[in-house]
């Protein structure tokens, strides 16, 4: 289970495959519980790899009990004098160690990706606002100019890997399950499968969701934010911890402008709040308006 945002379970897996590959499982839980038991023959102790710390302080447990029992009525009274303080001080550290363990593999990611001169892209979004979409074209007109390779980040399914695949680009498909984000370690391991080019350009689709990627570094160079014009103009209010997290914001579908209550101004001025270095781009994946501008902020990055 994820300490910060508790998406997943225990005992599920997150897969790693390319398309075609067999479904292969990666997993990626650490467990550590201990229990103590006072009777001897009930010592046991479980290795599970869990960073919870419990502290159970259990003070003054004063049970006594004054049985005046006569034979006939069988009379049963109890003087309990309970001074049970029970204080559990949870002190629960599991979303600051989850963090420090991810930040440290990002820093690891992000050394190896400096070093193989492999420029990262974390493409965050909620659900359909078309990051697939702007991947695919992407890498079909680009495919002779830069050398791209895919990570993409779904719960379930091959789709988006397959998507991609079709364009020619390597691509890799992490499926998390019930997680609700990509953290680092599931990208080093996928880079690992993926085996990224030297001197390239490596795009991580995150799994659809404004919250809980925008708290997880993967590594990356520059973090992309996706809005379409169908969401609502108010996301980066709603959700700003995404906007304040990202060096870019493309906002998609602006062919549906005539037809949707959505002001590209003010959605621009509700991101600047959030961050006023966020840089911004409208365009239309499907009528390739705008497309050029997201081409020269590539070239200009990598």
């Amino acid at each position: 289970m994820c300490g910060t945002c508790g998406c997943g379970q225990p005992d599920e897996q997150v897969t790693i495959r390319k398309p075609g590959e067999e479904d292969h499982h990666e997993h990626n839980h650490e467990y550590h519980h201990e229990h103590e038991h006072e009777r001897d023959d009930d010592k046991h102790n479980h290795h599970h790899h869990h960073h919870y710390k419990h502290d159970h302080d259990h003070t003054d447990m004063n049970h006594s009990h004054d049985h005046d029992k006569e034979h006939d009525d069988h009379k049963h009274s109890h003087d309990h004098d309970h001074d049970t303080d029970h204080t559990h001080s949870h002190e629960i550290k599991v979303e600051q160690d989850i963090m420090q363990k991810n930040d440290k593999l990002a820093e690891r990611n992000r050394g190896y990706f400096e070093a193989k001169d492999i420029f990262t892209l974390n493409l965050v979004s909620s659900p359909g606002s078309g990051k697939t979409s702007l991947l695919e074209r992407t890498s079909k007109e680009l495919k002779e100019e830069i050398k791209f390779s895919v990570i993409e980040g779904d719960q379930q399914t091959m789709n988006d890997a397959n998507r991609i695949n079709a364009t020619g680009a390597p691509v890799v498909q992490i499926n998390t399950w019930n997680g609700c984000h990509l953290d680092a370690d599931m990208i080093n391991k996928a880079v690992k499968k993926l085996d990224v080019a030297e001197k390239s350009v490596l795009i991580i689709e995150n799994v659809g969701n404004l919250v809980c990627p925008s708290l997880f570094d993967l590594g990356e160079s520059k973090r992309v934010v996706i809005i379409s014009v169908t969401e609502g103009d108010d996301k980066p209010i709603k959700y700003p911890n995404m906007f304040m997290s990202s060096n870019l914001c493309i906002i998609n579908k602006t062919d549906l402008l005539p037809y949707v209550d959505f002001s590209v101004e003010k959605a621009k001025e509700y991101a600047t709040r959030v961050n006023h270095h966020l840089e911004f781009i409208e365009l239309s994946v499907k009528t390739g308006e705008g497309m050029d501008k997201w081409y020269e902020w590539l070239r200009k990055n990598k």
